[in-house]
């Protein structure tokens, strides 16, 4: 708890400063205080809880497992064949220049107001994370380690899964740390563009209602959700590579 305690103190100094500064601009429409956004997230709970939550966490959940598998299967790619990787790199990069606002319509011309219209503008934003920081944990692997285990009659397969993978592990959880509040946000362009359910939709039809508290509650849930997914994938990470701290 000491170590997050400086994190704590600076939340709660923001989050009275939002509540005064809230109170003197006295337009809830405009910006709400934290206090009216939690009344009103209370007073929304079941819509909120039992319909557009889930739709929007199974938009991310869905859309971030492709981009785990895609993107691994990238870097594994660009690792095994320089031709590959010269290949594939540019366009990658080039994926990530795409503004998301205006792909966003026509995945939901292609798909309509399926899931698979929200699933693909998560996986554009989120794989590309995945891909470039797992290849870069495999490039991190040292020539030397590498030329040993080969001297000592490894297998190319047996210097991937005993040390180019481990090495990699690391960039791995990183990689899904950040892509883990990219697909909620993903998730939410896409139900703010066009949905008939979830989140971001129903921030949107707030705002229609010029309800700010209204508005401000499905953000809070979505932040909050976001953050627990983290703090999972921490959790996992400590259980899984223990010796980093060595390192």
């Amino acid at each position: 708890m000491r170590k997050h305690l400086p994190a704590l103190i600076l939340a709660a100094a923001l989050l009275v400063l939002w509540q005064i500064i809230a109170g003197i601009i006295d337009a809830a429409y405009i910006l709400p205080s934290p206090t009216q956004i939690c009344v009103r997230l209370w007073e929304l709970r079941e819509p909120l809880f039992l319909v557009h939550l889930p739709a929007t966490m199974s938009v991310t959940g869905l859309g971030l497992l492709i981009s785990i598998v895609l993107g691994i299967s990238l870097a594994v790619a660009m690792d095994g064949s320089p031709r590959i990787e010269r290949a594939l790199y540019p366009v990658i990069v080039a994926s990530q220049t795409i503004p998301t606002t205006a792909i966003a319509p026509l995945f939901i011309l292609w798909f309509g107001y399926s899931i698979w219209s929200k699933v693909l503008v998560t996986i554009l934003i989120t794989f590309f994370p995945i891909a470039i920081t797992v290849f870069d944990g495999f490039k991190a692997t040292k020539r030397e380690m590498e030329e040993l285990l080969l001297t000592y009659g490894a297998s190319r397969k047996d210097v991937f899964f005993k040390l180019k993978l481990p090495t990699a592990l690391p960039n791995f959880f990183s990689a899904i740390k950040m892509a883990i509040p990219m697909s909620v946000i993903g998730a939410a362009i896409a139900e703010w563009l066009g949905a008939q359910e979830g989140l971001g939709y129903f921030s949107k039809r707030m705002m229609t209602q010029l309800d700010g508290a209204g508005v401000f509650a499905p953000v809070v849930l979505l932040s909050a959700a976001a953050m627990i997914a983290v703090g999972i994938v921490t959790v996992l990470e400590y259980q899984l590579i223990h010796w980093r701290k060595e390192i």
